[in-house]
Parts: structure tokens; C-alpha cells; sequence
């Protein structure tokens, strides 16, 4: 191949520290929602039924809750059903403090922030297609129990693999989340005790023809105590205790990269006093680093049946055993759904080009392998857990922890074996 016909770009993903404003916000919403199902989980098992003679069920617990931060305050909305009894300020307050946000001096502290709640029921008109589907009102397949549940919005939802990290995800997003990670690490174990909560990191990855083949920028902006020399101390630091071990241990050459290190300078004030934080606002960090596409909705907060999270979660699995599978080197599965019908509106593979066979044939060992109603999702990734304030941050893709099971690689020989069976057709 001649130097002329090589495809060369350059593609960036960032990430953002779980003192990010907008990421605090993420983590107090998962987190009440951790204790939601926790809670409601406790009760059922203890066989609690209201005074008004209602039984205790998970399955029945909603969460759609919205957080917002600025200096000094938590704002709380949303919508939620549960009947449980949940602290939510102590909820709130107890993520603030675990980021690091617990010193007034920073603006935002967990002991004397303001907590408004102003979280209200979900209301009944979305419940009742969720509880009881499009399908089993109209009596489709009605005792098929994952006819039962509707999907809790309309939408689409991507999922996104590729073979450029042993996780499956692509090099830029995967590294800017470890350095945010290390970032978060040596501050709070005291390696970079003068660090405070909120940064973010930036990658830039060299592609020839579709492939990643060098590092070229790396930045990374921390916020600091005062008094701190940017060009002395913090660039030194960061590339010895952040960037150094971060690549050392993926084994990525990154000395012939850029490095930025707080280019504006000073960075002390920072987090929800610098800036408000919203939830689902960094869906692209979320995500794949704006490789793959992203359908809009946002994920924290959310319980199970809204297809937001849980099909984005189903398409991630779906498209990663793909990728595991040999069938193609990178994928994009997109599925859609209506509010309160449980099955799929449509299916979408696509492999780029790169597919060992034809997209459609794909589709349908999809079709046959994977039940992608949200009855069956939720069943199969075991969603009704108290597992997502740890997705909050650092990427809900790409991290293969026992909670993530959407990561896992478990329907491979199913799709290959799918596969034959559809060529011998």
C-alpha cells in the first residue's frame, strides 16, 4: 500500500474525575437509587406489605432522579416509586464526602452543603406500561412473563466494540478513563495530597486506515491547593505518578506525545463551586469517547426499565460478543423501542466493513442468541442490584467488575454455533 492511499487521522476522547460536577451529580443520583433497590430488595425478602395492603416489590421500584449542584447546594428532583424509606440527604451527603468534598474551604462541602429535595411520585400514566406491556394488554404471548414489562420510554440505544483494547473499547476513551482514574487515586491515598477532587483528562490517538498506531497528545487538568507550581511541581508529578504508570501498565508507547498539564494555569477553584454540575450531562464520557454514537438519553438515576440505560447496557453486551467472537473487528448495534411495548422496534448490526460475514447474517444470530425485552435484560444482567453508583464514574463501558455483567463475554459459542447454523441454511 502506498504512503498516499493510507486513511490518517487523529481521534480524541476525554474523561472527567468523580469530583467533576457534573459526575458528583451522576453518583448521588445512582447512589439513591442503589438504595432504593437495596432497600426494596430487604423488604421483600422480609415480606412487607404497606398499610394499604400493598406487598413489597422490587420489580415495582422506579427511579428517574435528577441531581444538580452549585456552591453550597444539592438540588434533588425527580420521579420515584418505591416503599421504602430512604435518607436522601444522608444519601446525597454521604457521596460528597467520599469524593473529597469535605473542607468548606473548597466551596462545596458534604457537612455544610444545602440539600433541597423536591422529588415527587412517578406518575401513572408512564407506570402503567411498564407494569402491564403493549403486548399483554392486547393479549400477545400474554403469559410469556417478559411480555409483562414495557419499555419505561421511546428511543434508541447503541452499543459499541472494536478490538483495540483487550476491553474491547476503543484506545482513546479507555485511556483518558485510566488516567482519570490513576488522577482520582493518588489524591486520595495521599501520594498527591495537594490534589483536590475535580479534573479532567484528554487523549489523542493517531489512526491509519482504521487502526491506532501512535499516542500524540495527552492532557490533563487537576485542581490543586493553593500555591502550587503549575510548570514545576504539578506537570512533574502528573506525568510521573498519573501519566507514566497509567501507560506503563497498558504498555503503550507515549513518550513522543504532547503533554498538557493544567494549560490555563491555575486550577484551584473547582468542582460545583466553579461550576454547576447537572446529571447525564457527560453521556459521551459515559460511552465510547464519541466513537461509537450515542442515542441521547442519559443513564444515572435511572432504574432498570428505562431501555435508556438497560438497552444501552444489552447493545454494549451485544455488540462486545460480537467482537469476542471473531465475527467482525468493530461493531455498532443499535435497538429501538416504543413506551410500554416490550419488544424491540427494530435491530440494527453494523461492522464497518469489517464483518468476517454479511451484517444481516450477524443480525439474525443476534435475533436468536439474545431476548432483548426488558423483562429479559434485566433478568439476564441481573439489574435489579444496588450496583450503579460505581458505573457513575470512569465509563459505564470497558471496566470487566463482577456488577458490570454487561461485559462479559458468555454468548460467543452461541452466536458462532447461530452463525453455522444460518450459513448450512
Amino acid at each position: 500500500m502506498s504512503a498516499s492511499s493510507i486513511n490518517r487521522y487523529v481521534f480524541t476522547s476525554e474523561s472527567v474525575t468523580e469530583g467533576h460536577p457534573d459526575k458528583v451529580c451522576d453518583q448521588i443520583s445512582d447512589a439513591i437509587l442503589d438504595a432504593i433497590l437495596a432497600k426494596e430488595a430487604q423488604l421483600a425478602a422480609e415480606g412487607y406489605v404497606s398499610p394499604s395492603g400493598e406487598k413489597a416489590d422490587l420489580a415495582k421500584a422506579r427511579s428517574a432522579c435528577e441531581t444538580l449542584v452549585t456552591t453550597g447546594l444539592v438540588t434533588l428532583a425527580g420521579e420515584i416509586r418505591t416503599q421504602a424509606y430512604i435518607d436522601i440527604d444522608r444519601v446525597a451527603r454521604e457521596v460528597i464526602a467520599d469524593i473529597g468534598y469535605n473542607d468548606p474551604a473548597l466551596g462545596f462541602d458534604s457537612k455544610s452543603c444545602g440539600v433541597i429535595n423536591v422529588i415527587h411520585e412517578q406518575s401513572a400514566d408512564i407506570a402503567m406500561g411498564v407494569d402491564e406491556s403493549f403486548e399483554v394488554q392486547h393479549d400477545i404471548d400474554a403469559d410469556d412473563p417478559y411480555e409483562l414489562i414495557g419499555a419505561g420510554d421511546q428511543g434508541m440505544m447503541f452499543g459499541y466494540a472494536c478490538d483495540e483494547t483487550a476491553t474491547l473499547m476503543p484506545l482513546p476513551i479507555f485511556l483518558a478513563h485510566r488516567l482519570a482514574e490513576k488522577l482520582a487515586e493518588v489524591r486520595k491515598e495521599g501520594v498527591l495530597p495537594y490534589l483536590r477532587p475535580d479534573g479532567k483528562t484528554q487523549v489523542s490517538v493517531r489512526y491509519e486506515n482504521d487502526r491506532p498506531v501512535a499516542v500524540e497528545k495527552v492532557l490533563i487538568s487537576s485542581q490543586h491547593a493553593e500555591g502550587i507550581d503549575i510548570e514545576t511541581t504539578l506537570r512533574s508529578d502528573l506525568i510521573e505518578k498519573v501519566v507514566r504508570p497509567v501507560f506503563t501498565e497498558w504498555n503503550i508507547s507515549w513518550e513522543d506525545a504532547e503533554i498538557y498539564v493544567n494549560p490555563t494555569g491555575r486550577f484551584v477553584i473547582g468542582g460545583p463551586a466553579g461550576d454547576t454540575g447537572v446529571t447525564g450531562r457527560k453521556i459521551i464520557v459515559d460511552t465510547y469517547g464519541g466513537r461509537g454514537r450515542h442515542g441521547g438519553g442519559a443513564f444515572s438515576g435511572k432504574d432498570p426499565t428505562k431501555v435508556d440505560r438497560s438497552a444501552a447496557y444489552a447493545a454494549r453486551w451485544v455488540a462486545k460478543n460480537i467482537v469476542a467472537a471473531g465475527l467482525a473487528a468493530r461493531v455498532e448495534v443499535q435497538l429501538a423501542y416504543a413506551i410500554g411495548v416490550a419488544r424491540p422496534l427494530s435491530l440494527l448490526v453494523d461492522t464497518f466493513g469489517t464483518g468476517m460475514i454479511s451484517d444481516t447474517m450477524i443480525e439474525a444470530a443476534v435475533q436468536q442468541v439474545f431476548d432483548l425485552r426488558p423483562g429479559a435484560i434485566i433478568d439476564a444482567l441481573d439489574l435489579r442490584r444496588p450496583i450503579y453508583r460505581k458505573t457513575a464514574a470512569y465509563g459505564h463501558f470497558g471496566r470487566e467488575l463482577p456488577e458490570f455483567t454487561w461485559e462479559r463475554i458468555d454468548r460467543v459459542d452461541q452466536l458462532k454455533a447461530a452463525v453455522s447454523q444460518g450459513s448450512a441454511d
